[in-house]
C-alpha cells in the first residue's frame, strides 16, 4: 500500500479501452463507461451528426424562440397517456437532454402532425451534453402525435412522438 500523500500511477488496461472503443462503433454509442471494484473505465467520442447542420447558437441558452408548429398540445387525448408508452408506433427517447424540433432556430420543424415519414427520416433532435443527436424515424408511417415540445427536457425512455 502506498505511503499517505504518495505518488500513485494508475495502470492502463489498453486491451479494454481498445475493446470498449470498438463497443461504441458496433453499437453507434458516444460513451460507456465500466467500473470493477475501484477501477473505472470511460471511453467518449464525438458523435458525428449527418446531413444536418446546427449552428452553434444553438446550443446556447437564451430567449425561448416562438413555439414551433408541430408542438403537439399535450392535452390532445388525457386519457390515452397514462397507456401512451404500450402503443406501437411510440418513439421513445434514446437519451437524456434538450428537444430541438428544428434544425435551427426560425427554421421549419423537421416533422408535424400528419406528416408522413420513411425510416430513417429526422424527426427531431436531442442535444446532450453540447452533442446534437439527430432522433431518426425507427419506421415509416403517419406522425399521429408529437408528444414533446421545442427546447423541452426529456428523460431517457420518455415518449417523443407516435408514428403509426
Amino acid at each position: 500500500m502506498p505511503e499517505k500523500g504518495a505518488a500513485t500511477t494508475m495502470q492502463v488496461d489498453k486491451g479494454l479501452v481498445r475493446e470498449l472503443a470498438e463497443l461504441l462503433k458496433e453499437t453507434d454509442l458516444t460513451e460507456i463507461e465500466v467500473v470493477d471494484g475501484e477501477r473505472r473505465v470511460r471511453v467518449a467520442r464525438q458523435a458525428t451528426v449527418a446531413n444536418i447542420a446546427v449552428p452553434a447558437p444553438m446550443a446556447v441558452a437564451g430567449p425561448a424562440a416562438a413555439p414551433v408548429a408541430a408542438a403537439a398540445p399535450v392535452a390532445a387525448e388525457p386519457a390515452a397517456d397514462a397507456d401512451i408508452m404500450k402503443h406501437p408506433g411510440v418513439v421513445a427517447s434514446p437519451m437524456v437532454g434538450t428537444v430541438y424540433m428544428a434544425p435551427e432556430p426560425g427554421k421549419p420543424a423537421f416533422v408535424s402532425e400528419g406528416a408522413t415519414v420513411k425510416e430513417g427520416d429526422t424527426l427531431l433532435i436531442i442535444e446532450a451534453m453540447k452533442v446534437m443527436n439527430p432522433i431518426a424515424a425507427p419506421r415509416g408511417g403517419t406522425v399521429r402525435r408529437i408528444i414533446v415540445s421545442n427546447e423541452q427536457p426529456v428523460e431517457f425512455g420518455e415518449p417523443l412522438l407516435v408514428i403509426e
